[in-house]
């Protein structure tokens, strides 16, 4: 990944895009070790997003929100909605790409540099955008999967595309075995 020192940087983190990347190659995001990774750049701020699901007592997400609030992440959430298909199966959408378009676009007056972490086509013309305003995008996604979990027109569009499984050593929790991902699941993230 290309940084340098003297960027105003921001990092903006699709948080459900780089839990399934980051479980699709095999490890678990140290999200201190994250933010001490860009410790030599003029790091701005973290942006996390996440859609939560209000109905339930406990969500698994709870500790990880808390804790990213508390500790130099700028923390964006909303509830997610909860729904049946046609099918008969329980669902859940979650969508904060327009929290992250938003916010990247407000910042870009700002910054030097924005690093997005997701692979989502839908940032194409967020990325565009940005990059007319004068702001260095890089994104971090992986084609290392099968499919890749990045979209081509995204990873065209970007100044960098940096591959998570080379940069994953640098802020790794624990190693895991790469997941297969699996065609349909019951949570729909977009």
């Amino acid at each position: 990944m290309r940084l340098r020192p003297h960027e105003k940087t921001a990092l903006f983190i699709d948080g459900a895009n780089l839990y399934a990347a980051s479980r699709a190659v095999g490890f678990d995001v140290d999200y201190r070790r994250l933010l001490e990774f860009f410790g030599g750049v003029n790091l701005i701020r973290a942006y996390y997003y996440s859609a939560l699901l209000d109905t339930e007592e406990y969500s698994p997400l709870k500790p990880l929100t808390d804790w990213l609030a508390y500790n130099g992440y700028t923390l964006v959430t909303k509830p997610a909605k909860e729904f049946t298909d046609g099918a008969g199966r329980r669902r859940v959408k979650g969508n904060m790409d327009i929290e992250l378009a938003i916010d990247m676009l407000e910042m870009a007056p700002h910054i030097d540099h924005a690093i997005l972490f997701s692979g989502d086509s839908d940032f194409r013309r967020l990325v565009e955008a940005v990059q007319r305003r004068g702001v260095r995008v890089t994104v971090v996604s992986t084609i290392k999967t099968s499919p890749p979990m990045i979209a081509d027109e995204l990873r065209r569009q970007a100044d960098h595309f940096a591959e998570l499984s080379d940069i994953a050593a640098e802020f790794t929790r624990r190693q895991t075995e790469p997941r297969q991902r699996a065609p349909r699941s019951d949570v729909e993230v977009d």
